[in-house]
């Protein structure tokens, strides 16, 4: 069974860049889904398909965020990240990586204030 666990700071002063990592064990980011997704969940709405990385490390992002979202890999950690830059309030959120749309983590709340 693939298991997901998100990590990174909790909180994150607006116009920085928030980083977190999802790290995968039970299977294998090169194989086991075609795509390793970031999805989150602003307090009080529904859930934001943000992007995703392929197995093949080819990269997908919703319209709205890719001027400032970036999802990368280590293969070799089995880990994949999100970056997103200049964030404002507006950003706080409960974040989770999903493996294709069956395995989810835990989340993270992150709270974009000063």
């Amino acid at each position: 069974q693939v298991q997901l666990q998100e990590s990174g700071p909790g909180l994150v002063k607006p116009s920085q860049t928030l980083s977190l990592t999802c790290t995968v064990s039970g299977g294998s980011i090169t194989a086991s889904y075609y795509y390793w997704v970031w999805i989150r969940q602003p307090p009080g709405k529904g859930l934001e398909w943000m992007g995703a990385i392929a197995l093949d490390g080819n990269t997908v992002y919703s319209p709205s965020l890719k001027s400032h979202a970036s999802i990368s890999r280590d293969t070799s950690k089995n880990q994949f990240s999100l970056q997103l830059s200049s964030v404002t309030p507006e950003d706080t959120a409960v974040y989770y990586c999903v493996a294709g749309g069956d395995y989810w983590g835990k989340g993270l709340l992150v709270t974009v204030s000063s």
